[in-house]
Parts: C-alpha cells; sequence; structure tokens
C-alpha cells in the first residue's frame, strides 16, 4: 500500500512506520510498501515490509532497553558480523535516529519449542551455532553474571519486585561462577538469546536471528541456554552438546547445563524490570517466574553438587 505523509497504515493502530524513517532508507524509499505486523518482539516491534524489488523487516525498538543491558549500536554490527558467518539475516539499513533496524526478510519455518524434537533439527541447530561461534568476533562481550549482578542492582535501586527467596540463592551462583572458572573457556561470537522463535528454518540451513543480547561468551552458555528457552529436556541436551563438540563430555554437558540455570536466574530479574517499565502487553511477571521456579528446583535439589564436580573434570 502506499505511504502517506505522516506514516505508512499498517494495521487498526494506526501509522507506525513513519514516513521519515522510509526516507532514510534506500530499500523502502519512494516505494509502495505492503507491511504486516509481526507477532513476537518483546523490546520492539518487528514488521515485514514487502516492495516490489524485496521483502524486509523492519525492527522498532522501545527507546528505553538499556536498562536492560541493549545496546543497539553493538546489535547493529553484531548483525552485520552474523550475516557475514552465513547465519545472520542481511542488514540492510540501520537509523538510530528513528532506533530502527532493516534486515533482509527470511523465508523458512520459524520453529516452536516442539521442532527440537523432529528428527535431524538437533544436529542442525548445533552446526549453525558452530557457524556463528566460528565466525568473527562480535564487538562486545557477554557475561550472564555481570548482566544478573546489573539487573538486580537496578530492580534494589527502583523498588521493583523480586521473586521470593531470590537473595537466598546468590551463595550457590558464587559457586557456580567458581566452578566454571576452573576451566575457564575461551569466549566466542554468541547469540545468547535463542528462544525458539529465533531458528528459522530455511531448508539448506538453519538461520539465528535477533543479536539484542548479542556477544562474545562461553559457547556453553548458547547451549545452555537454548536448553532453558526452548524447553528442552537433559536428553536432548545432552544430544545438543554432543553434536556440537562431536563426541560426548560430561564436562562440557554440565557447562551448558549450569549457564542454563544462570541464564533462568539472570533472566528473571529481566521479567520483573520489563514487568515494572514495559508498555507492551505480555505476562513478563508470569513468564520470568516460569524461569525462576525452574531455577529453584536445579538449587534445591540434588543435581546441582554432581554438576559442580563435574564441570571440574577434563572428560
Amino acid at each position: 500500500m502506499e505511504g502517506s505523509e505522516v506514516g505508512i497504515p499498517v494495521t487498526d493502530a494506526g501509522p507506525v512506520i513513519p514516513r521519515s524513517l522510509c526516507d532514510r532508507v534506500d530499500v523502502l524509499r519512494d516505494r509502495a510498501l505492503e507491511v504486516t505486523e509481526l507477532a513476537g518482539g518483546l523490546t520492539n516491534r518487528n514488521y515485514k515490509v514487502a516492495t516490489g524489488d524485496g521483502t524486509y523487516v523492519v525492527r522498532i525498538s522501545s527507546g528505553a532497553t538499556g536498562v536492560l543491558a541493549i545496546d543497539r549500536d553493538n546489535e547493529y554490527r553484531n548483525s552485520v558480523i552474523a550475516a557475514e558467518s552465513g547465519v545472520g539475516a542481511p542488514v540492510c539499513a540501520y537509523v538510530p535516529e528513528e532506533s530502527a533496524l532493516v534486515i533482509g526478510f527470511l523465508e523458512g519455518r520459524t520453529f516452536s519449542d516442539d521442532d527440537f524434537g523432529r528428527p535431524g533439527v538437533v544436529e542442525r541447530v548445533a552446526a549453525s551455532c558452530r557457524l556463528l561461534h566460528d565466525g568473527g568476533r562480535f564487538v562486545n562481550d557477554f557475561d550472564m553474571f555481570d548482566i544478573q549482578r546489573g539487573y538486580l542492582s537496578i530492580i534494589v535501586e527502583h523498588g521493583f519486585r523480586l521473586p521470593d527467596g531470590y537473595l537466598d540463592f546468590a551463595a550457590d551462583a558464587e559457586r557456580i561462577r567458581g566452578a566454571l572458572a576452573v576451566r575457564s573457556e575461551p569466549t566466542v561470537a554468541c547469540n545468547n538469546d535463542l528462544l525458539a522463535g529465533n531458528f528459522i528454518d530455511g531448508g539448506d540451513r538453519i538461520h539465528l536471528i535477533d543479536y539484542e543480547y548479542s556477544g562474545n561468551n562461553d559457547a556453553c552458555f548458547e547451549l545452555g541456554n537454548i536448553w532453558s528457552e526452548c524447553h528442552l529436556d537433559d536428553d536432548q541436551l545432552d544430544y545438543l552438546v554432543t553434536s556440537y563438540y562431536g563426541a560426548r563430555r560430561v564436562d562440557k554437558v554440565a557447562r551448558a547445563r549450569l549457564w542454563g540455570l544462570m541464564s533462568q536466574y539472570g533472566w528473571t530479574l529481566w521479567a520483573s524490570i520489563q514487568e515494572a517499565t514495559s508498555n507492551i502487553d505480555f505476562a513478563f511477571w508470569s513468564w520470568g517466574m516460569e524461569k525462576y521456579e525452574r531455577a529453584v528446583a536445579t538449587f534445591r535439589g540434588p543435581l546441582l553438587d554432581d554438576l559442580i564436580d563435574d564441570v571440574q573434570q577434563d572428560r
């Protein structure tokens, strides 16, 4: 549809993609556009934009995501690097004045958690992670221990809601940090936020999208976070780690499992901040409490000591 002077009508909500943005983007300027809002996006609004020459995704972000440890300049630069590695979408434009990133639309199947049960998917996901990790380094680092502490500081400072008993596990988190440091791993370019909706099966390859939280990190965080976000069972995590490394390693499985636990503990606080600050209609607190309850089950369960022992071994 044609754009107006003030914006492009997309939904009943009215104009959402300003003409000033389109005028700054070569692939959108002076073209008739067909725009559809895409589902998902908890810190941004995403639109599929079809022109006569191609199809794109326009991501317009909230201006208040700094408290969530999102740096939009880093997201853009890392998205370019991910595209060069062969797993990310091509980057067409970055317009910081409009808080917008424009990427190529990837045709394919967007995953749900159930897709990880299909034959061959876990191996292909591991291969795509390796492709990203073996590519160019990102421009920043990501450490969930630092992120978690930063989120906690914000929550305490502003009096945001904190789950009951959350601070009781601070000593366990430090114990895990010490165990992971015994056999420290080199960092690689990681997405760090691979929930199911960020996998797109293009047929020849599974693409990885959305680099808001990207940064150089331990590869086992990526694998453990996939386990948590996509609700894999422990056997699936074992298979994912084994597929990634090419052989079963008890220490790597334990490392991914512990990082998955720390991602649950950290992203719980992300949900608390979002619940207090976001204007997006989403049940952030319930989303975070699901993660927190899973983390508590591990913190209080019999498996933690074994994981801490296994991660320090060379086997």
